[in-house]
């Protein structure tokens, strides 16, 4: 099969195309043959050699993915064969085909198309399991999304209003706040503008209850002062840096808490019991309606994965990247 390789850490330029053996499922596996594949910047971080995968994982890009299931292991149900679905993957998603556990698999969500469908799960699980599980987000509380044009805030700001929060969104430019406004955010041009002041301005000097933080570095000591009380703070990639200065006593003014988590470490009940938990939760929203498809800014041809890794290191995308071995498939940015 062909799949995106690269022999040495650098930039988009190392990733290319080569031809590896086919998988076989192991036991409680399924073999999916890939439709399209989820571009994260996990991706770009492993491929500048700052992000190892877990031991055991596929050493290949790719951690979501959609297709069809053509082979099971031992201990699976041959009524796979033949079914669409989508996945979450510990790595292998820029290939032909990739082997899952059985557990991780969904089939794709009521009206999504297989590049849909290959976006959902990386942020769909992520906004779950941080927003919700570990931010312990609840009706009435409000949400603060840093990076709300990325594709894991495009999907929190669209759940999060789904379910009836107000949220505050931050982005780099005019254009990307006008497009969070459109989906219901009050946007915040962190270039122009004093987030932390603009967050107390927007909550009557209230603050957020619950933050996602994909920055890191300077954001962790202001998002605490964005706080309410007993307020959360969620980590989940820290793109300005991983350490930071923080004043303990506004912490402790607040009973703020300051958390975070990796997904693709978890173990694999750990996804599993994820995957149950947006069928229960996530699923039925999107069979009524109620939230709207994954935001898709481009799609590229698997050969051209360097271009979809340079798009999103220069941060010019607002929605996924998605990668697609069918040529049918693809269309231009929408943005």
């Amino acid at each position: 099969m062909r799949q995106v390789c690269f022999e040495r850490f650098g930039g988009p330029e190392v990733l290319h195309i080569a031809e590896v053996p086919r998988p076989d499922p192991a036991a409680g596996e399924l073999r999916i043959r890939i439709t399209a594949a989820g571009v994260n910047r996990a991706d770009l971080a492993q491929r500048e050699g700052s992000y190892a995968p877990p031991p055991g994982a596929s050493q290949v890009l790719g951690l979501e993915v959609s297709g069809t299931v053509d082979a099971v292991g031992s201990g699976v149900s041959t009524s796979w064969i033949g079914q669409s679905v989508c996945s979450l993957t510990a790595g292998g998603g820029y290939a032909e085909w990739v082997c899952v556990p059985a557990t991780l698999c969904m089939a794709p969500p009521s009206g999504f198309d297989m590049l849909e469908a290959a976006v959902f799960p990386e942020v769909a699980m992520t906004v779950w399991s941080n927003v919700f599980e570990l931010g312990r987000l609840r009706p009435g509380e409000t949400l603060l999304v840093h990076g709300g044009t990325s594709g894991i805030g495009a999907f929190a700001i669209a759940l999060a209003r789904a379910l009836g929060h107000q949220v505050l969104a931050t982005a780099g430019d005019a254009i990307k706040c006008e497009t969070m406004r459109g989906w219901g955010a009050a946007a915040i041009n962190h270039r122009s503008q004093d987030f932390v002041q603009e967050v107390l301005a927007q909550t009557d000097g209230r603050g957020v209850d619950v933050v996602l933080d994909m920055v890191g570095g300077s954001y962790v000591a202001r998002n605490l002062s964005c706080l309410a009380m007993d307020g959360r703070v969620v980590q989940i990639a820290f793109l300005e840096g991983a350490r930071a200065e923080l004043d303990l006593m506004q912490l402790m003014r607040r009973r703020a808490v300051l958390t975070g988590s990796l997904l693709r470490p978890r173990s694999d009940d750990e996804k599993a019991a994820i995957v149950r938990a947006l069928e229960e939760h996530v699923f039925p929203l999107i069979a009524n309606r109620q939230l709207s498809r994954p935001v898709i800014d481009s799609v590229y041809p698997m050969e051209a994965a360097h271009e979809a890794h340079a798009r999103m290191a220069n941060s010019a995308h607002i929605g996924k990247l998605v990668l697609t071995w069918d040529s049918s498939l693809l269309r231009e940015a929408q943005h």
